[in-house]
């Protein structure tokens, strides 16, 4: 196991453990004092306490092992200027918190034995050895109980700092996936943007310029064919309602619903009647009479799932009549829409009809979609989503 071979800094937030060793040794200090008669040996004890605590204070740059070796050292040496009243053992409990929260578990078990061994010594100097085995059993116990509390502050500091680390990542990725959602947005409005572009050039472009080239040559075909002429302007009058039939199916089929808390069947129904005005398909509609409360995303997946399908059958399938259907079961919500047209190829595995699009937010949504043949001719597709009901 690594770990850093000088003492490490201390955290602001040790300031409670710190003050705690510094009272620890103020108080040897002062029993040392108090209690040692003879005035040199008084001061001895007194410079020897000071250095503990100048070493407990300012250690970052000196090696670990090092640090506990001159510790333990200056604690014998008080010990033994004072044995009787062993005040200065007291010091191990600083020493036995410190090295479980510096040093890995076997190395910090090592110096309590070692500080259990100078105890034991001490009262074996001062009450015999067989009594000392006695003696030094709450110190041993002390010392474990010191060091266990290091280690769980370690550990918890341990802790801390790597949930900071994983809150730091757990906020990097989510601003990463914020802007990843973001681009996607924008390219999402790039792409409809485009695609509206080509339906306006393809459909309502074509019939223009036609019409203008049209105009032109009955302009001039006036004063030496008005017959001719008048029978361009009717096909270009019927060029232009063409165009404006094109226009209006392109925005029924491509509105999003009127109000944004508006029911899916009444959105539906809705986008059903216009649809119908502009193409003069038959759009039968059946919708269930209550409908649990769907979330936005999938309200709004149901929505562009049947404007897609609409518009599909309006433009390939050659259909007359179009069937839309809304059923709920326990556990999700399907979306059906056939028609009687023509059908697809087997070969387009439901590719070609512009709907990769709808497949991809299904699969979001823990959806599926299905694109197949209607009995009695034409295509049906299926939409399905889970129905998830709020609590």
């Amino acid at each position: 196991m690594k770990y850093n071979v000088n003492m490490p800094q201390k955290h602001s937030k040790d300031w409670l453990l710190e003050f705690a060793g510094l009272f620890t040794v103020g108080a040897v200090a002062v029993i040392s004092f108090v209690t040692i008669e003879n005035n040199s040996t008084r001061w001895i004890a007194l410079g020897l306490t000071l250095a503990f605590g100048a070493l407990f204070l300012f250690h970052h740059s000196i090696r670990v092992h090092f640090y506990f070796a001159l510790q333990t050292t200056l604690a014998v040496s008080l010990i033994l200027l004072q044995p009787n009243t062993f005040a200065a053992g007291v010091l191990f409990f600083v020493l036995s918190a410190e090295a479980m929260t510096v040093l890995p578990l076997r190395q910090a078990t090592l110096w309590i034995s070692i500080f259990t061994v100078a105890t034991y010594f001490n009262f074996a100097f001062v009450a015999g050895w067989l009594s000392a085995l006695i003696y030094v059993l709450p110190y041993a116990g002390g010392f474990v109980f010191f060091g266990t509390f290091g280690k769980a502050m370690r550990d918890a500091e341990a802790a801390r700092q790597e949930s900071q680390r994983l809150l730091e990542e757990l906020q990097t990725a989510h601003r990463q996936l914020q802007d990843y959602a973001s681009q996607v947005e924008q390219l999402t409005i790039a792409e409809e943007r485009n695609r509206l572009a080509r339906e306006m050039h393809d459909a309502v472009g074509h019939r223009l310029t036609v019409t203008a080239v049209q105009l032109e040559g009955a302009q001039r075909l006036i004063p030496t064919d008005p017959d001719r002429a008048a029978r361009m302007i009717g096909t270009m009058r019927d060029e232009v309602k063409l165009a404006l039939a094109e226009l209006r199916r392109t925005v029924a089929t491509l509105r999003a619903p009127l109000e944004v808390d508006l029911p899916l069947t009444q959105s539906l129904a809705r986008l059903a009647t216009a649809f119908q005005e502009a193409t003069g398909l038959n759009v039968h509609l059946t919708l269930p009479e209550d409908l649990s409360s769907v979330p936005e995303a999938g309200r709004l997946a149901l929505y562009r799932a049947a404007q897609e399908s609409l518009t599909n059958a309006q433009r390939h399938a050659g259909a007359k009549n179009i069937w839309l259907s809304l059923q709920t079961s326990d556990d999700n919500i399907s979306l059906t829409v056939a028609d009687d047209g023509i059908g697809f190829p087997a070969s387009m595995n439901g590719v070609g009809f512009g709907l990769r699009g709808l497949r991809e937010r299904a699969t979001q949504l823990g959806g599926e979609l299905h694109l197949e043949s209607r009995p009695g001719g034409g295509a049906q597709l299926c939409f399905r989503l889970p129905l998830l009901v709020r609590r």
